[in-house]
């Protein structure tokens, strides 16, 4: 019976642990209080042809958006590039609460709801978890 207490708590442990490294996945906190949040495992988001996901990388300071960058995906690098010029710079300095202000991008709207999509995941999951 000991023993399947012991083991019992060591799972326990071990999932608290495990729940602690994806927080630590998905956002961090420096020294001066900027967040970084990835969205690789918090939003399921497809692009174009559901070629895959569309993670991106959301830096905030002060509920305040420095930041938005697009990591690695599988869209179509010409319709993207339209993406991260046009969309993703329109998020700087922005109140992180008005993330759903910025418009998509003509010609790559498949892509354009999917960060749209991210950037939703990331407000909730900074607003539940700073």
């Amino acid at each position: 019976m000991k023993k399947l207490i012991m083991i019992c708590a060591a799972i326990i442990a071990c999932s608290a642990a495990s729940a602690q490294d994806k927080k630590a996945e998905v956002m961090a906190k420096d020294k001066s209080g900027t967040y970084t949040i990835k969205t690789e495992t918090i939003c399921d988001a497809l692009g174009y042809k559901d070629m895959g996901k569309v993670p991106l990388t959301v830096t905030v300071k002060k509920d305040k958006i420095v930041k938005v960058e697009a990591l690695p995906n599988k869209e179509t690098p010409k319709y993207f590039l339209k993406v991260a010029n046009e969309m993703l710079p329109k998020y700087t300095d922005m109140k992180f609460a008005e993330y759903d202000k910025v418009d998509g991008v003509t010609g790559a709207t498949f892509s354009s709801v999917a960060v749209k999509e991210n950037m939703k995941a990331a407000y909730e999951y900074y607003k539940k978890n700073k």
